[in-house]
């Protein structure tokens, strides 16, 4: 089993910059990590991944804005998100996946004047 803690969510305002952690409770080496991203009413997405080789993919909508990156001896990934706009407002999940799925709590993020 392996819990997932997210933190670093907050209020920004548009063009502003924030740094998502999630810690991991035990190894997670070979496991994919990922970012996801859901507002009310709207399915859960993806926003990016990265392997234990680090290996990254983005969503169209945050290439060049946000990088996904984590630390394998502290079982931590991160997501820096630059250059944020309102459209980015959401809970932000993160996972963590081998053969089983695991998932945090979710932090917020909100984008706004």
């Amino acid at each position: 089993q392996v819990q997932l803690v997210e933190s670093g969510g907050g209020l920004v305002q548009p063009g502003g910059s924030l740094r998502l952690s999630c810690a991991a409770s035990g190894n997670i080496f070979l496991f994919i990590m990922g970012w996801y991203r859901q507002v009310p009413g709207k399915q859960r997405e993806l926003v990016a991944t990265i392997t234990s080789g680090r290996t990254t993919n983005y969503a169209d909508s945050v290439k060049g804005r946000f990088t996904i990156s984590r630390d394998n001896a502290k079982d931590t990934g991160y997501l820096q998100m630059n250059s944020l706009n309102p459209e980015d407002t959401a809970v932000y999940y993160c996972k963590a996946r081998r053969s089983v799925s695991y998932w945090g709590q979710g932090t917020q993020v909100t984008v706004s004047s």
